[in-house]
């Protein structure tokens, strides 16, 4: 049987057909020059791209059967390609991508570089790894298709070097051998993905596209990020802890979908605001965003102003009233404390959402919907729906994606930052500036807040209201403040009574004051857990005198005390 490359593309799919075979798929295959018609941007539609790829080594023009040559530094495409063959471009709005391919094996590195032109990249070209680093201090580099097998193993240095200086850079790796080690070495590095050369062109093409919109993705998602965390003004999330960090994650990601939101959270832990979030940076921002309390209505009430009725529906509807799910008109409906909706709502919820349509009540036909639906809660739908309260098909229906806030409790570190911004708000409203003691600070981080950041954000607008100063002190604070301290400091003072108790009734060796004093502040810390602000009160020290005293005995600010 002759050797497919050894004839024209025609002389060999007219052979293969007359035989009842089909043209077997042809490749750029290690001393084998093929010729191609790939449609690029901004190339004539006959251009002819003329890749002559050969094995390290071997003469040119030295055939070989595909399956019995190891590749080396070669491209592997499908040949007979068409002039009206398209290559799978970038998608609409994507910005312009870099992409540098390294690869010291030069027609492999050009026909690269051609196809990903095609694709709607803009290639540039190293042959390397100086070259390459020249390239990246010369220009920004959004991808790189890097050859692992760079003279010299250049290829994975460069890869951690590029990591190192460039993180946001896509990395795609390529490699001549299917060697595991070098793939999963280069995939520990960094690497996003990876093709084994020989390759086809659609992998080639497959995984540059999929490489681009996975860095397209991560830059949207990372300024949504900055924008949610750096948001000050009215409406917008403030904190910066790890918990908040998660909600930034999740909010990055599902605000550029359409998917229903399901956000849970105790009272005033800010779901609405959430809501209002997801629906600010998503693709419908323009459109209306309409609240909806489940809990304040009733069930008569809920069923007209979520799907509308019509003229004479029941008694007092004079006019027709369109629901308010058609109503958003592509927008966001957010459905608060979806828990307290009755059952036979929530069946007549769960057809609209599956069909995308709802009946007004008293009409005889259906109207379309396009709004996209968030829920909120604080209640646990999955006990109510183990509990038949709660239907399960609209819980999975609602919950595509489940977001939990966690309580401001879970979240001290956010405290100082919450009063701080909503100090700076109360000052914009009433030109009035004021500032937290240290003490009031304390008192706030250490409080459990049950009624989360709306509670927070009211006692603070009481200090305001009732200080005589620009000063906040503790006595400014609500009343359970007040209270939350003092049963603190009476248990405190109970745990330091036992302490001394504990030691007089044991006689004990003669001891010098300095390690009274030493004991003394040692124990009093531990029994408190480690809170030193707490033992500097209830010693009668300041805090700067006990970091002191503990530097003097050697133990460190957080270190584990010594036992005695």
């Amino acid at each position: 049987m002759l050797d497919p490359e050894s004839e024209s593309s025609a002389a060999y799919s007219k052979r293969s057909q007359s035989a009842g075979q089909e043209p077997a798929p042809r490749r750029f295959v290690p001393g084998i020059t093929a010729q191609s018609s790939i449609q690029t941007a901004g190339a004539d539609k006959d251009t002819d791209w003329r890749i002559t790829a050969r094995t390290k080594g071997n003469q040119p023009g030295a055939r070989s059967e595909v399956d019995s040559v190891a590749p080396s530094g070669v491209l592997v495409g499908v040949s007979n390609l068409k002039a009206e063959h398209r290559l799978e471009r970038l998608p609409d709005g994507f910005p312009t991508l870099h992409l540098l391919v390294v690869d010291d094996d030069e027609p492999v590195r050009r026909a690269c570089c051609e196809i990903a032109a095609g694709m709607g990249f803009l290639p540039l070209a190293a042959g390397s790894v100086p070259e390459a680093m020249t390239v990246f201090q010369r220009q920004s580099v959004d991808m790189m298709l890097l050859d692992l097998k760079l003279p010299g193993e250049g290829g994975l240095k460069l890869l951690a070097e590029v990591k190192s200086l460039y993180p946001a850079t896509g990395l795609v790796v390529m490699t001549a051998f299917a060697s595991v080690p070098s793939a999963v070495e280069a995939m520990r590095i960094g690497a996003d993905d990876y093709l084994t050369k020989p390759f086809a062109l659609e992998e080639l093409t497959s995984v540059l596209g999929r490489s681009s919109r996975r860095l397209h993705f991560d830059v949207e998602s990372r300024r949504l990020r900055e924008r949610l965390r750096e948001q000050k003004e009215m409406g917008g999330l403030i904190g910066s802890s790890p918990e908040m960090e998660k909600v930034y994650r999740i909010l990055s990601k599902v605000a550029r979908s359409t998917h229903p939101v399901l956000i849970l959270g105790e009272s005033g832990t800010g779901k609405e605001m959430v809501a209002r979030n997801i629906h600010d940076n998503g693709p419908n921002a323009s459109k209306p965003f309409i609240p909806v309390d489940c809990g304040s209505l009733v069930p008569t009430l809920i069923e007209s102003e979520l799907f509308g009725h019509v003229k004479g529906a029941f008694t007092g509807a004079n006019r027709a009233k369109e629901g308010l799910l058609s109503a958003a008109d592509g927008g966001t409906v957010f459905l608060d404390e979806i828990g307290e909706l009755p059952l036979d709502l929530q069946a007549k919820l769960l057809r609209a959402l599956q069909e995308r349509e709802v009946r007004p009540v008293g009409a005889n036909y259906t109207v379309p919907i396009s709004a996209r639906v968030l829920a909120a809660t604080n209640r646990d739908l999955h006990t109510m729906v183990e509990q038949g309260l709660f239907r399960k098909d609209l819980y999975f229906r609602l919950s595509v994606v489940n977001l939990k806030l966690p309580p401001l409790r879970a979240r001290r570190d956010d405290i100082p930052i919450l009063a701080a911004h909503f100090l700076e708000r109360m000052h914009r409203e009433t030109g009035a500036s004021h500032l937290f003691s240290e003490e009031a600070v304390c008192l706030m981080t250490e409080y459990d807040w049950p009624g989360n950041v709306r509670e927070l954000e009211n006692a603070i607008e009481r200090a305001c209201a009732l200080s005589s100063g620009p000063v906040l002190h503790m006595a400014d604070l609500p009343t359970q403040l007040q209270d939350f301290r003092q049963q603190n400091h009476a248990q405190s003072s109970k745990t330091v009574g036992n302490l001394s108790a504990a030691r007089t009734s044991s006689p004990s060796p003669i001891v010098s004051i300095a390690d009274m004093e030493r004991r003394a502040i040692l124990e009093t810390i531990r029994q408190l857990k480690g809170d030193k602000l707490m033992a500097a009160k209830l010693l009668g020290i300041g805090k700067t005198t006990l970091y002191r005293k503990l530097k003097e005995y050697g133990v460190p600010e957080e270190g584990v005390l010594p036992e005695e």
